[in-house]
């Protein structure tokens, strides 16, 4: 099998090809080819057991699409996008990337035709959902984003959906939450802070708190996210009828609840780490996302994450601190 994968030189993608590399099998097929595809030229994988291609392109300009499925890949992940506080501040450039794009791929999809029907996992997003919004959202909740983001992510729901209903591809939407604790260094989404006040201090750097205590959100780990992934390429389409993209299981915690886990994790030294400086033009995007989601139909069709947000941290710590903290935190 032939694998694509867009936006590969992100955090989420870097640790997907690492997984795809080192398990060399997705599903019970042996992968025989990797496509990675992002901007900028995405790192080339270690101990692969397949063919390894790196492209650096974008996908919004004419022909990369084309170039991009030219190997019929069996399975494509598309996970490049423009990130939320970026896609705000930016318009022309979120629309470009996130909506753009995305169409060029199906398109490059649809023009190869001839049985040509490849499994697409798209990675959506809760804030295709605004409020008002009811405590826990089921996943027939109507979607009205209130950001730029949050509505490319939902045109990009439609599109999927469509070219599977006409039988173009094979699409399955994965609507991630937000994923913490992001390992590196902050990125230019609104939500980034929900990371920083854990991984910084787990460091034994300071970290900015823009939002209140009481500000309520759904989280997941990278770890989980892969493995969303992963489950969303394998699953039997059948199963999801034409109810094609999933609000992915999660951890509803509040900011406060983020800090107590740290807390039992790390200690007081680093919950001292924290400053708080409130923005108001963060807290704007934020406030109005989804809290808590009622994610039975992806549980049911084997979908995980972590039970709660200790756990969650103690992911990082594991996955990116070989298991310690800072000295300082100890």
């Amino acid at each position: 099998m032939n694998v694509l994968v867009t936006g590969a030189a992100g955090m989420i993608g870097r640790k997907l090809v690492a997984r795809l590399a080192g398990d060399g099998v997705l599903g019970s097929e042996p992968i025989s080819l990797l496509v990675l595809a992002d901007l900028v030229e995405p790192e080339q994988t270690e101990g692969a057991g397949s063919e390894v291609e790196t492209v650096a392109a974008d996908l919004a300009d004419d022909g990369v699409a084309m170039q991009l499925v030219a190997s019929r890949p069996g399975v494509i992940f598309h996970l490049a996008a423009v990130v939320s506080g970026e896609a705000e501040r930016d318009f022309d450039k979120g629309y470009r990337v996130n909506v753009d794009g995305l169409r060029r791929l199906l398109e490059a999809i649809r023009a190869l035709g001839d049985g040509y029907r490849p499994r697409l996992v798209f990675a959506s997003s809760i804030a295709v959902f605004g409020a008002p919004l009811p405590d826990v959202i089921g996943d027939d909740q109507y979607q009205a984003p209130l950001t730029s983001y949050g509505t490319q992510k939902a045109i990009g729901e439609l599109l999927l959906s469509d070219y599977t209903r006409r039988g173009f591809l094979d699409g399955v939407g994965i609507r991630l939450p937000t994923i913490c604790v992001r390992p590196g260094r902050p990125n230019a989404a609104a939500s980034g802070f929900f990371s920083s006040i854990i991984r910084e201090p787990l460091s034994g750097e300071e970290a900015v708190l823009p939002v209140p205590d009481d500000l309520r959100h759904w989280h997941a780990s990278p770890r989980a996210a892969v493995g969303f992934l992963l489950r969303a390429a394998t699953i039997d389409g059948d199963a999801l009828g034409h109810r094609r993209c999933l609000t992915m299981p999660g951890v509803s915690v509040t900011v406060g609840e983020q800090i107590a886990a740290l807390r039992e994790v790390a200690g007081d030294d680093a919950v001292g780490l924290i400053r708080r400086e409130p923005d108001e033009e963060v807290l704007r995007i934020v406030e109005g996302w989804p809290r808590a989601f009622d994610a039975r139909r992806a549980i049911e069709l084997g979908f995980r994450a972590e039970s709660d947000f200790e756990e969650i941290v103690r992911v990082h710590v594991e996955d990116e601190l070989g298991g310690r903290i800072a000295r300082t935190q100890a």
